[in-house]
């Protein structure tokens, strides 16, 4: 019979180490950026419910529905970009775009929204921008200090 048992010690002599302590530093290095996009995730998911919490969906019922999109997408690629964040650089692109349009959609969408609505979607899109260049920046310096091996 096969001794399956578990022993305590070191792995050193297993064959995979040195791939996996490298997958495992990769995981470390990205750890700040899956933070960042959980805080997109929130982002997201105020964006998509402002409209009912500020109470501008009654009177201003586009940009309600602006904000419940854009929230969605957020919070969807927030959440795809927390799952594999070595692979989001490309996303944050998109996120700060969407950060941007929640800054100017209260005078593209609703041509003359409240002071709530207005402040909601600036301070929550600003968040958003913000979040995005942090990730970026964050992935941008991993990527100087590491060559890419992949290619």
């Amino acid at each position: 019979m096969a001794d399956v048992s578990h022993r305590p010690g070191d792995i050193s002599g297993h064959p995979d180490v040195s791939e996996m302590r490298d997958r495992y530093a990769r995981v470390m290095e990205t750890r700040g950026v899956a933070a960042v996009e959980e805080l997109v995730i929130l982002a997201g998911i105020y964006a998509a419910i402002s409209g009912w919490t500020v109470h501008f969906s009654a009177a201003k019922p586009t940009l309600a529905l602006s904000n419940l999109v854009v929230g969605i997408a957020l919070a969807v690629l927030g959440l795809c970009m927390s799952m594999a964040p070595e692979r989001s650089q490309d996303l944050n692109f998109v996120v700060l775009l969407l950060g941007a349009w929640l800054i100017v959609s209260p005078w593209v969408v609703a041509r003359s929204a409240g002071t709530g609505a207005i402040l909601s979607n600036v301070i929550t899109g600003a968040c958003v921008c913000l979040f995005a260049l942090v990730a970026g920046g964050i992935l941008m310096s991993r990527g100087r200090r590491t060559p890419d091996t992949r290619r």
